[in-house]
């Protein structure tokens, strides 16, 4: 159904602006996390090929688990005594599980624990909190450069943590936003081009980059959409994210990440590796607050310009399994 999908995202959406996420033990993206890391070190193998695959089941493993026990429970939905009470009882569980696979307030905390280091002049603690969600080194990044890695987090967390989930839900279903958060997450973990990981990371890291092609540059559009409203400028926004949003290691995360450096009318810069946008990088507390709030209204904005006419259209089609 067209408005029970639509339904269970609204309410996905609704809850995690106003309640965050729960504790760890919870939530089932860090139960993934944790069979992820029990699964690495039984993948890992001094031959490289042997070590590929091993790869690929730290993956298709809790792929395979989390997609068989959803089934269960849509078909133990579907056993209830009547029609409406089955709708109601998947509405509420679709919305709750659904929301584990976003962090919008999330994503808003961790970058103010950063800028309240910051405000308290402990600039050793901003490092610290910021390592806690990019994969970069922090220990020497003087305050601009911290910012910037809040910023850039924001931007890509607004793929990752966000329209990512709602894009592929809006195809596949609670399926279809769990496979999404399996691979972002062990990208996350294991997707580095080191020593240790780039023969174990190799299929995560490349499922991730195939996965995220089209929410990204989706979501670097509506970010154009959200600075325009929000009275940035979406013009810089627009033309920053076309010039420079090929300019990161990852063929994906530059394009929200550019479309914000050009709505704030700033520059991002990770060192020896980018800049995008123009200008000084002289960044404040304000940028992040901006940044916020385009994440926000990107959420909102892309689940009316893309969520809804990609469930609407699949569902005239016959498309089930989103319903």
């Amino acid at each position: 159904m067209i408005f029970e999908s639509l339904i269970i995202v609204g309410f996905a959406l609704i809850f995690d602006l106003v309640f965050g996420d729960p504790k760890n033990r919870y939530h089932p993206t860090a139960w993934i996390g944790g069979l992820i890391a029990k699964l690495t070190p039984l993948g890992q193998n001094q031959n490289q090929k042997l070590e590929r695959v091993g790869g690929i089941f730290v993956v298709t493993i809790p792929i395979g688990i989390i997609v068989t026990l959803l089934l269960i429970l849509d078909y133990g939905i579907s056993l209830l005594s009547t029609d409406l009470i089955a709708l109601v009882v998947s509405i509420v569980i679709g919305a709750l599980l659904l929301k584990t696979t976003i962090a919008i307030k999330g994503m808003e905390r961790y970058a103010m624990t950063v800028v309240e280091s910051l405000e308290m002049d402990n600039l050793d603690s901003a490092r610290e909190n910021l390592s806690m969600i990019v994969k970069r080194n922090t220990s020497d990044l003087d305050k601009n450069h911290v910012i910037s890695g809040v910023l850039e987090s924001v931007s890509e967390n607004t793929v990752d943590g966000i329209t990512g989930p709602l894009f592929y839900y809006a195809i596949f279903g609670l399926p279809g936003a769990f496979v999404y958060r399996i691979i972002n997450t062990a990208d996350s973990m294991i997707g580095y081009k080191t020593d240790m990981f780039k023969n174990l990371g190799w299929f995560a890291a490349n499922c991730d980059t195939v996965l995220n092609y089209l929410p990204s540059r989706l979501t670097g559009f509506v970010m154009i959409i959200s600075a325009a409203i929000l009275q940035n400028n979406w013009k810089e926004s627009y033309k920053i994210m076309i010039r420079d949003g090929k300019k990161t290691e990852s063929p994906n995360a530059g394009y929200p990440m550019a479309a914000l450096a050009g709505a704030l009318g700033t520059k991002f810069e990770k060192v020896n590796h980018y800049k995008l946008g123009n200008g000084e990088m002289i960044l404040t507390k304000e940028h992040v607050h901006s940044a916020l709030s385009i994440m926000k209204l990107t959420s909102i904005l892309f689940f009316g310009i893309v969520i809804i006419p990609i469930v609407t259209v699949l569902t005239l089609l016959g498309w089930w399994i989103h319903a």
